[in-house]
């Protein structure tokens, strides 16, 4: 992590888990056993059916609410569809965007992904858009290409100012509720490669700006290690986001920062 230069996020993505009548008993768990003070931004990501009734929990709290899709379409006729506009209502402030189980099972495409981030940050929500490698493209050594596909069709026609207020998740779809996760060094090497891709569209100040984080299994256990690489400035949590002692563990994890890199590696932008 590096607080010089971004925000330090912890978001929760809660998938199709837990009912709107468990939303107030779990904040108040998680706000009782969080860091007196404020160490990154927490996020949970709920079901729809769940955000009106997390948004009056989270209420005067250290935590913001988030989605977990948006649709493309503004209104109309799409059964099932849930717009911008609804979310805004509702007091949302992130949305996850292309999720690999949206790409899997709903046919998400990378233009789909590109919409919606565009349309998040016209209304002012932040998108945490989410990009990672299957088992064989892994094993095919593919992983760096892949991912690099999908961050520049995710950012693409955004200008600099824009960028600043996107989030990356890097999930490999191989650790993804498999329990398995990557190592810090390999999780360190997409998120450096992801950061180094942003350089490349536009230049060093705004990917040193890019809060990336590390989605692949991080849990309570792990946590410490991943969130001590340069690159990766916080998580994307899943099973480990339904448990109140687990989440508010990998939320301390974020106290003690690893120190600034020297100035000689600013413009390269590694770490940064």
């Amino acid at each position: 992590m590096n607080r010089k230069y971004r925000k330090t996020i912890i978001a929760g993505n809660w998938k199709m888990n837990k009912l709107p009548s468990e939303a107030r008993s779990f904040v108040d768990e998680l706000r009782a056993l969080m860091p007196r003070t404020k160490t990154c931004d927490t996020v949970i990501c709920a079901p729809y059916a769940i955000i009106p009734n997390l948004s009056r929990a989270i209420k005067d709290s250290r935590i913001a609410v988030g989605a977990q899709d948006v649709s493309t379409h503004d209104s109309g006729a799409y059964t099932g569809e849930v717009n911008i506009a609804m979310l805004s209502d509702l007091g949302v402030k992130y949305c996850i965007v292309g999720h690999s189980e949206r790409r899997a099972y709903h046919g998400e495409t990378d233009t789909d992904v590109n919409v919606k981030v565009h349309k998040l940050l016209e209304a002012g929500i932040i998108p945490i858009i989410c990009v990672g490698e299957s088992l064989e493209q892994r094993e095919r050594d593919l992983t760096i290409e892949f991912v690099a596909y999908q961050v520049k069709s995710a950012l693409y026609g955004l200008e600099p100012k824009d960028i600043k207020r996107c989030v990356i998740a890097y999930e490999p779809i191989w650790a993804i509720g498999t329990g398995k996760t990557a190592t810090a060094e390999q999780a360190e090497e997409v998120c450096g490669a992801i950061r180094a891709v942003i350089r490349s569209m536009f230049d060093a100040r705004v990917a040193r700006a890019v809060s990336i984080l590390y989605g692949g299994s991080m849990n309570a256990k792990n946590c410490d290690e991943l969130l001590a690489q340069p690159d990766i400035d916080g998580g994307l949590i899943g099973g480990a986001s339904l448990k109140t002692a687990d989440f508010a563990r990998i939320i301390t994890g974020t106290v003690s920062a690893p120190p600034v890199l020297p100035e000689l590696n600013r413009e390269e932008g590694r770490g940064e």
